[in-house]
């Protein structure tokens, strides 16, 4: 079974947790100028890179609270889990590539 260190309740198994998509997008500083497709890029256009991303997610049976993880998408491999709004302590393949 697959571990995920929550980072307010230690390791704990995959089943309690639920993802909740790519982490850090930042919402548009005045959402009232997009047009329909820039809003709707916004809302559901994201990255899916191959190799280390950035993901939020949310430990749903357990303290119930959301935080970020760095995840390898080829080999599944959790690399680091911290809280929302911290930084990682490790860049993302594709903030390497930017």
């Amino acid at each position: 079974m697959l571990l995920i260190a929550c980072p307010y309740c230690g390791n704990r198994p995959e089943t309690e947790f639920r993802c909740g998509g790519q982490a850090h997008v930042a919402r548009p500083a005045d959402p009232a100028a997009l047009d329909d497709a820039a809003w709707a890029e916004h809302l559901f256009v994201r990255a899916n890179p191959r190799g280390v991303h950035a993901e939020r997610w949310n430990h749903a049976h357990g303290c119930g609270r959301w935080f970020n993880a760095l995840r390898d998408t080829v080999s599944d491999r959790f690399l680091e889990t911290y809280p929302a709004g911290a930084a990682p302590s490790r860049s993302t393949d594709t903030e390497a590539r930017a």
